[in-house]
């Protein structure tokens, strides 16, 4: 059965339409990289961006920040044009900036306006835990107790979230939800149209985290009527570790001002007026506090440019869901009776980019496979999470992997690495 896998692969990537860009990027040779979903690896393109920056800073100075190719001023709003078609949405709803936690504290303070009837903010217990700081911490600065103003919707099943549960926990007490596109640890894909259309109905502002679906999922948030996004850059978007984050906030929201004011959200004419009063920017744009961060925004610039010559995001979608579907395929043809479980949902519409495994021996098995030069991390307390990225990674790359994992089971290998300890990655 391994011999017809590796057959079917050859097959898929001899025909794969995005197989050139796999050059783009800096790999080592014999090592499968399938950790795109933590941190996307470096591209000739974005290290090109990158010095290209430093070479102007060194020759221009100052001079750069209008002088450069393009202007170092408005190379923020120049990349949330690119950004607009991932996340579907106009530009002017879009503002690259940040950090995802810190844009999300930013939209918080935005838009959560609580009143006698509505004082809750809804999340759910398997979002990614920087989330849960934020709202919280947010919660206690308005003089509200997280414990009784953060309500959290249970898992059935300790991996995903059911639509219905999350739609029942929307009541007339709630006043904002902040849930994830994609579940960070199963891969689930949240239906973000049905449930930004059942929380209006119920009169709940909506906003989606979109740090595991960005630049895998497409994404319609001005179409499904999302109340605002955010996001990091630094997984699918391959911009660097730290990368500048970004937000999207409805052209309906933009009457307000900013929750958390700062210069560069003032009007770009009126910016180095030095004004003591805050005259907000059109658009999402307001939400900008300090200088962007012109190192952090150049790779992602040369990121986006091999994602628009690709085609965007629907090839990479499509390839995305064929790289999981194989990969799934492998696990199941090639380690049965292993103790593994793939906590991924099966279905595409509800699959995000990456396939999640449980084990047992999760920790260990994520060292060994390391050790045989295949790169997946792990999720406490029991998840390998396997993201091959459609930029660079070819379906031999999923089946060899799973031909190394099985090697390793069926000799033990893993058992000689120290069992379990929570990492970051």
């Amino acid at each position: 059965m391994a011999d017809l896998l590796f057959e079917k692969a050859a097959s898929l990537d001899r025909t794969d339409p995005l197989a050139r860009f796999r050059a783009e990027f800096h790999s080592k040779p014999g090592e499968i990289y399938l950790d795109g979903n933590s941190l996307g690896l470096l591209s000739r393109r974005a290290e090109a961006t990158v010095q290209h920056l430093l070479t102007e800073w060194r020759a221009l100075g100052i001079n750069g920040w209008t002088d450069g190719q393009p202007p170092w001023i408005g190379l923020a709003d120049e990349i949330a044009q690119v950004l607009g078609p991932l996340i579907g949405a106009q530009a002017d709803q879009i503002c690259v900036t940040g950090s995802t936690t810190a844009n999300l504290h930013q939209l918080l303070a935005t838009l959560f306006d609580p009143t006698d009837k509505r004082r809750i903010i809804l999340g759910d217990a398997l979002n990614f835990s920087s989330d849960a700081h934020a709202i919280t911490s947010h919660l206690r600065l308005r003089g509200l107790d997280p414990d009784t103003h953060y309500r959290e919707v249970k898992s059935r099943d300790g991996r995903t979230l059911n639509d219905d549960d999350i739609i029942a926990a929307m009541t007339p007490d709630v006043q904002l939800a902040v849930l994830p596109a994609v579940l960070f640890t199963s891969g689930q894909l949240l239906e973000i149209g049905r449930l930004t259309r059942e929380a209006h109905a119920r009169g709940v502002l909506i906003g989606w985290d979109c740090s595991h679906s960005i630049g895998a999922v497409p994404h319609a948030l001005e179409a499904a009527g999302a109340d605002f996004a955010f996001w990091c850059s630094y997984k699918y978007l391959n911009a660097g570790p730290g990368a500048v984050g970004g937000l999207f906030l409805h052209r309906r929201h933009h009457s307000r001002g900013p929750g958390m004011a700062g210069w560069w959200g003032v009007k770009p004419e009126r910016r180095f007026s030095m004004s003591h009063q805050h005259e907000p920017a059109n658009g999402a744009a307001a939400l900008q506090i300090g200088t962007p961060h012109l190192l952090s925004l150049a790779p992602l610039r040369g990121s986006l440019e091999i994602i628009t010559e690709a085609g965007g995001i629907a090839p990479l979608r499509t390839k995305s869901l064929a790289l999981t579907s194989f990969l799934m395929e492998a696990i199941d043809e090639l380690l049965p009776n292993q103790g593994f479980t793939i906590v991924t949902p099966r279905e595409e519409v509800r699959r995000g980019g990456h396939v999640a495994l449980a084990h047992p021996g999760a920790w260990q098995i994520c060292q060994a496979l390391k050790s045989v030069r295949v790169i997946p991390d792990f999720r406490p307390p029991d998840v390998i999470r396997l993201a091959p990225a459609p930029l660079y990674n070819t379906f031999t790359d999923c089946i060899e992997a799973v031909r190394r994992l099985r090697k390793l089971v069926d000799t033990d290998a893993h058992r000689a690495f120290p069992p379990g300890r929570e990492i970051v990655t």
